[in-house]
């Protein structure tokens, strides 16, 4: 089956393959071309290029793109898809004063998402959470990593990673599982947070390695959650199952967990809305991806990740949801590309990279997602007729999504 799109107005993201991420001042380098076509076989690009080079093209179905623009779907790398309930009266608790720490000190918080998961079973947690997954396909995320951590015992873990794992099997977006049993102490352990810590490394994690439920192991590193120690164990326990990190640091706090993220080749670093000269020193020369979560600020009305100081710094930046029902209850990745130029002042260009190339590199994605490029999943989304791609994030209350495309095939 080949598809081909004609008369597009930009072909955004073209990259070579072996390019994983754009770093620095390349962030603000948006490769493109004008009045383009491309052409989809089964479920793969395999050709890109000048309208006045299309020759002779032979396609099973055409899509006319006059006045439209192309480009790779959003990757997600950082969410909480999979929960159950709402919190919806914490926000309005938030709106009468209280702050996050206040709520979660009152029993809210990811405790009050684990006592509501704990009480849903497998089967409607699956249909809660596989709508939300829909629906962010529909918005053109086209890649999502999407974290346990609303568990926080043995039975609870094992059912959101086990949901996760029925997702990936009935939507056809590349999903990645990241174990967060790290991701508060339970009330059971309130008072005895290193037999928790046991509990996740000797009870937790060989279950998790031995139904292959896992990508990676995330802890959020944060006063008053997990410490250093903390997560060095939980991230040494996490290698010795073949489980690369991907941690929660610097939301609140800053004292040392970019460094020791990096010191463990964490492939991502997220939130970072606290930033030190420290944490920017131990990023530079590391494989290690700063992500960051802008609509978490919006939401929570904190600081946002300091974007301009960390790509003066010559280093890379991706932006993903942080999709949960406290902090963030909203997939939308084009919300995220439009707060981060309007709150954090990233271009368009560093934007729509941070979102695309550097965040499919910050899942362990690039080598199929991310960019337009030969070979790549055809992933792709088609917007309206827009007067250019700065339209995106400028207007930033409209839907400018027409088609999504997943492997070839209009969503």
């Amino acid at each position: 089956m080949k598809l081909l799109i004609t008369n597009i107005k930009t072909l955004l993201q073209i990259r070579d393959r072996h390019i994983e991420k754009v770093s620095g001042t390349d962030m603000n380098i948006l490769p493109t071309i004008e009045n383009a076509y491309l052409l989809i076989e089964n479920d793969r690009i395999i050709d890109y290029g000048f309208m006045g080079d299309h020759i002779n093209i032979k396609a099973d179905k055409t899509i006319d793109a006059t006045g439209k623009l192309v480009l790779p779907t959003w990757c997600d790398s950082h969410s909480h898809i999979v929960y159950a309930g709402s919190r919806a009266q914490e926000f309005v608790d938030r709106i009468n004063g209280l702050s996050y720490e206040e709520i979660a000190n009152r029993g809210g918080g990811i405790l009050n998402s684990a006592k509501t998961l704990e009480n849903t079973s497998e089967s409607d947690l699956f249909e809660q959470s596989i709508k939300r997954v829909n629906e962010v396909i529909k918005m053109g995320t086209g890649a999502l990593e999407i974290k346990s951590g609303y568990g926080l015992s043995l039975e609870s873990e094992l059912k959101m990673l086990r949901v996760i794992k029925r997702i990936k099997a009935h939507v056809p977006i590349e999903i990645k599982a990241t174990f967060l049993g790290a991701h508060a102490l339970p009330e059971k352990f309130k008072n005895n947070k290193e037999a928790y810590i046991d509990h996740v490394i000797n009870d937790m994690l060989p279950l998790v390695a031995k139904e292959d439920l896992a990508d990676y192991i995330d802890v959020f590193c944060e006063k008053g959650y997990f410490s250093l120690d903390d997560m060095q164990r939980i991230l040494v326990a996490g290698k010795e199952y073949g489980l690369p990190a991907k941690v929660h640091v610097n939301q609140f706090n800053a004292f040392g967990g970019v460094s020791l993220a990096v010191k463990y080749n964490a492939l991502s670093v997220d939130h970072l809305e606290e930033l030190n000269d420290d944490d920017l020193e131990a990023l530079q020369g590391s494989k290690t991806m700063p992500v960051a979560l802008p609509s978490c600020s919006y939401f929570l009305s904190i600081p946002y990740t300091p974007a301009r100081r960390i790509m003066d710094s010559g280093l890379p930046l991706a932006l993903a949801t942080d999709y949960n029902p406290g902090s963030t209850p909203s997939g939308n990745m084009n919300f995220v590309v439009s707060t981060a130029c309007i709150k954090m002042k990233m271009t368009p260009e560093e934007a729509i990279n941070a979102a695309t190339i550097n965040a499919a590199y910050a899942m362990g994605s690039s080598k199929d997602y991310g960019s337009i490029t030969t070979g790549k999943k055809a992933n792709l989304i088609i917007t309206k007729e827009v007067p250019n791609y700065n339209h995106l994030p400028y207007a930033f209350g409209d839907n400018h999504i027409e088609q999504v495309i997943i492997n070839g095939k209009v969503i």
